[in-house]
């Protein structure tokens, strides 16, 4: 079914976790969609089961810690970067708690991991201007480039091409298959790789057009006065573009007509009539708010099911209001 306008408008708080004693790092949906993967400021790993809407384990990383987490194509595995001793890249078994391999290579914080769309293969980004190409059965890098600041890196949907951004300046995308030869043109894809998401730590976002590089549409007027790092995804059908903001509300836009949508607050849903979307079974509960409204800093849709997650320094699961 199409996410339209409506449906979206309608998406409220259904139910709102708090596994973690600090700030929830990153979110990351399994490309099933059954579950959902979270790393949180205080080295805890939470995965839970999108269908019932709760928490299925909690796994501790308190001597490396945690951040940057993603799912591999094995549903039971996931990488991450450090927080302590060093910057080593890990690849965890989520089944008992056990590192298969470690990746070292970079000397500062690692500040982008990406895994690729098709295969094992992954890369990294840090703070000492290095991007690298990994594969889960090696611990060697397999492919080094030097950049002139601290970048980030983006996989295309077909796992071909990857977009580096160095700085908040520029842009550039790389062949893969002739990873240090240089862009062959000048971070987040929309999933019909059509377009590129550009994120800052300010108040504004930019879309681009991933064939032509040209600027499509700027999105503003959500709040980042303290120029957090807040994340912003696409939904599935590449349709609507969605981001958290300082205040606790998600703010959406239209990707074809750069439109603001709607703007959610977090646990008072939308005053609209939505349309009634396919939804995956996890029954709606009263959301009780937590005691201070925290920025959103994630915000992911899921890849199967009409549903949203949103963290800050809790996890909230969110569904398309029904009028009954």
């Amino acid at each position: 079914m199409r996410l339209l306008d409506s449906t979206l408008c309608g998406f409220k708080t259904v139910k709102v976790m708090k596994e973690n004693a600090d700030k929830v790092n990153c979110i990351n949906f399994a490309a099933n969609g059954d579950t959902l993967i979270a790393s949180s400021d205080d080295d805890l790993i939470v995965i839970y089961d999108c269908i019932e809407g709760a928490p299925k384990r909690t796994l501790n990383s308190k001597k490396y810690g945690v951040d940057l987490i993603q799912f591999t194509h094995a549903a039971n595995t996931a990488i991450h970067c450090s927080t302590k001793v060093d910057d080593t890249i890990r690849f965890l078994s989520l089944h008992d708690n056990k590192y298969i391999r470690y990746f070292p290579g970079h000397t500062r914080k690692v500040t982008s991991l990406c895994m690729s769309p098709v295969d094992d293969t992954f890369l990294s980004g840090a703070a000492d201007r290095t991007i690298r190409l990994w594969d889960l059965r090696s611990p060697s890098c397999q492919g080094l480039m030097h950049v002139t600041g601290r970048p980030v890196a983006a996989f295309d949907p077909e796992g071909l091409i990857f977009a580096a951004g160095v700085n908040s300046e520029c842009i550039k995308l790389y062949d893969l298959r002739s990873f240090d030869k240089g862009p062959f043109a000048t971070f987040k894809f929309s999933p019909d790789g059509k377009l590129i998401l550009v994120c800052t730590n300010g108040s504004a976002m930019r879309l681009i057009d991933a064939f032509t590089g040209r600027a499509l549409h700027a999105f503003t007027g959500y709040k980042n006065s303290r120029q957090l790092s807040l994340e912003a995804s696409f939904t599935p059908d590449s349709q609507f573009v969605l981001a958290g903001s300082l205040d606790g509300r998600v703010h959406a836009w239209n990707s074809d007509t750069g439109q603001k949508v709607t703007v959610l607050n977090a646990y008072e849903g939308s005053q609209q009539q939505p349309a009634q979307p396919q939804q995956p079974p996890l029954t709606p509960t009263s959301a009780a708010p937590p005691e201070e409204v925290a920025p959103i800093t994630c915000v992911q849709f899921n890849p199967k099911y009409m549903m949203m997650a949103t963290a800050s320094n809790y996890m909230a699961f969110w569904l398309p209001y029904i009028d009954e």
